[in-house]
């Protein structure tokens, strides 16, 4: 512990309630907890008596959410929403998604023991589903209170044969009843969010916390390549028509144009060969392509620039080349009343909190859907995330609890 996170009581307890919460996790490094999972189950416990703590009254609704309320929001008065995921990614870390489960409910928490009420509902959700891990179907929880959730995502399977509606049913939830949990948007504040950076900025900049502007636009395509098997050994070199050979040139060629084109990022994550044989010229080659832009015309110009090299590469290797987007999401901006709410509780907290995009997708992107979304982001070690060796201070914890209970108490002009 450092000298300063000594002086963070607040931010030292809400580090001990995510490492209480990362024990709910399968054997293994890290955290990884599924979707509908007894993991899943155990940690809602936890969630609900920290919910309770912070005076709201738990339920698990009809999509597997944990959905915590004040009593102001059960009586239908208009109601504020934070909240973020309890799942993870496979080793992940332990405080991408649950930071900000946690974080709202220890605010709300300290209000609470101060004798301030807020003059507005207030729910916390723990979302069931964002990394799409167990059903690659993600975003499922945000999307039933966005009214968005699409019935046909209830097939998915997981790796065992299970499908999401058989899970959700065995975890308590009812997927006939999902569409009723469709929020009025006539009820609703505004929907804010808080989560690690999952980037370098912050650290960069020296500062705790960060406000959000916009999310990211995501699109992913599959890349197939097919060429001609043959010997390794008895086949010349000039003239191959190698799909492997091809690809790779492919993969250099979108790191060069990532490299140098600004705000675009993107990766190629997978790659399958065929016939994936030691001594045979590869005849098939498929690769994913993701992009990742706030800025929907940049991402644009990305993609076609990729792809007419692609086509060029294709062309000059004598290699069949096909090109599908398997994957659409478009950027949303935060609204601009709930950067400013949060520009103006950092200030009151003795924050900075300037503003920076969000280069992932979060439960907000489904959530815009429903009403105006604002994100608060909070430095992370080296900006790692999804990974086990993900890390916040308790003196950052701290201070965006801090900067978060000033945001709560500073929306009372809009009620």
């Amino acid at each position: 512990m450092s000298k300063h996170d000594q002086g963070a009581p607040l931010g030292r307890e809400l580090l001990a309630w995510l490492d209480e919460a990362a024990t709910h996790s399968l054997p293994g490094p890290g955290v990884t907890r599924l979707f509908c999972s007894a993991e899943h189950r155990a940690v809602l416990e936890r969630i609900a008596d920290w919910m309770c703590d912070a005076g709201l009254e738990p339920s698990l609704d009809a999509s597997g959410n944990l959905v915590g309320s004040s009593p102001r929001a059960k009586a239908g008065e208009r109601t504020l929403i934070l909240g973020s995921h309890q799942d993870t990614v496979v080793e992940g870390g332990k405080y991408d998604g649950m930071l900000g489960v946690a974080l709202p409910l220890m605010a709300l928490k300290v209000l609470r023991e101060r004798g301030i009420e807020l003059p507005y509902g207030v729910q916390v959700v723990a979302f069931g589903d964002e990394e799409g891990t167990r059903f690659q179907s993600t975003l499922i929880g945000s999307r039933a209170l966005a009214g968005t959730f699409q019935p046909a995502s209830l097939d998915a399977r997981d790796a065992d044969g299970v499908t999401l509606g058989e899970a959700l049913r065995d975890f308590g939830g009812d997927p006939d009843a999902i569409p009723a949990l469709a929020r009025d948007p006539e009820r609703v504040l505004g929907f804010c969010e808080v989560h690690i950076e999952q980037g370098p900025v912050l650290e960069q900049r020296d500062h705790a916390v960060g406000v959000v502007t916009a999310l990211t636009g995501i699109e992913r395509h599959r890349v197939s390549l097919s060429g001609k098997a043959g010997h390794a050994g008895t086949t010349p070199m000039p003239g191959r028509r190698d799909a492997l050979v091809g690809a790779a040139e492919m993969v250099v060629e979108a790191d060069r144009v990532l490299n140098a084109t600004e705000q675009l990022v993107g990766v190629v994550g997978k790659l399958d060969v065929r016939p994936n044989a030691v001594n045979v010229i590869p005849a098939e080659t498929t690769f994913t392509l993701e992009l990742r832009s706030p800025d929907p015309e940049r991402r644009r110009a990305g993609r076609e620039q990729l792809l007419g090299a692609f086509a060029d590469i294709a062309e000059a290797r004598g290699l069949t080349l096909d090109m599908q987007q398997t994957y659409s999401a478009e950027a949303v901006d935060c609204a601009d009343w709930m950067i400013e709410a949060l520009e103006a509780a950092g200030e009151a907290a003795g924050q900075p909190a300037e503003r920076l995009f969000s280069g992932a997708g979060h439960d907000g992107l489904a959530m815009h859907d429903l009403t105006d979304i604002g994100m608060l982001f909070v430095r992370c070690r080296d900006g790692l995330s999804h990974h086990p060796d993900e890390a916040i201070t308790a003196e950052d914890a701290e201070a965006a609890t801090r900067v978060m209970m000033a945001f709560l108490r500073g929306l009372d002009e809009r009620v």
